[in-house]
């Protein structure tokens, strides 16, 4: 069942023994132990109090395994990135993501970045400036995508802008699977990092050369990831 090990799970991600959990549920340590085996199901109302301590919905605590979850982002950590030169492109359109992939992905063969650095990687972030009309009448969206450029790499190639990002402080976390359940996976992954933020959203004006998002997606053992960035100077602090 996960009942039990959801019980297991929330307790310890609450930094809670099972003694100071029983007292805070009025009953002893055993009782505890045994609703964490599965060997006697809680009362109603002991259900209830749980997902008072624990800040979570019924349906989450008895019928969701909500260990799995765990195993899908990694910590939150903050990383101070170096400055790194980039090619970029935006397109705004229905797809915008793939076309914009598939843009950079073909120019980085007409430039010769991915014969000269096959391992360059390409980050995208979205692009802010489309009008209302152009989502709601036409369900356009942009998405900007950018090779980072290896130290000494130049080519005349046209047809994306160069740019420079300044060295920053980001805080980072991987996405398993991110796109097993995209909108979900994805946005779980924003908000853990705003959340370690202590932040409300992304602000509107942030510093010049500096990306304040984007995503890096990559495999490694034959398991997909994707790494989501947020600049910590970039949001604006304290829950909206």
């Amino acid at each position: 069942m996960k009942l039990g090990n959801n019980i297991s799970f929330l307790r310890k991600k609450k930094k809670l023994t099972q003694e100071q959990f029983a007292e805070m549920m009025e009953v002893t340590r055993q009782t505890v132990s045994r609703w964490e085996t599965d060997e006697v199901v809680p009362e109603l109302d002991r259900l209830e109090q749980m997902c008072s301590v624990f800040a979570c919905t019924m349906d989450d605590l008895v019928r969701k395994d909500l260990t799995t979850k765990e195993n899908i982002y990694s910590p939150v950590e903050v990383r101070k990135l170096p400055a790194f030169r980039m090619a970029r492109y935006v397109i705004i359109s229905a797809n915008p993501e793939q076309d914009v992939l598939n843009y950079m992905m073909a120019w980085g063969k007409t430039s010769g970045l991915l014969a000269a650095c096959p391992d360059a990687k390409l980050l995208g972030w979205d692009f802010p400036f489309v009008s209302q009309e152009q989502q709601m009448r036409f369900g356009l969206h942009g998405y900007v995508a950018a090779y980072v450029l290896p130290e000494g790499f130049e080519t005349t190639c046209p047809g994306v802008e160069f740019a420079t990002n300044n060295e920053a402080e980001y805080a980072v976390i991987t996405v398993t699977d991110p796109h097993v359940r995209s909108f979900e996976r994805i946005s779980g992954g924003y908000q853990r990092i705003m959340e370690y933020l202590q932040a409300g959203n992304i602000k509107e004006r942030f510093p010049e050369n500096v990306i304040p998002c984007f995503e890096y997606e990559y495999d490694k053992d034959g398991v997909h990831y994707m790494d989501i960035f947020i600049h910590t100077d970039s949001v604006i602090r304290g829950k909206s």
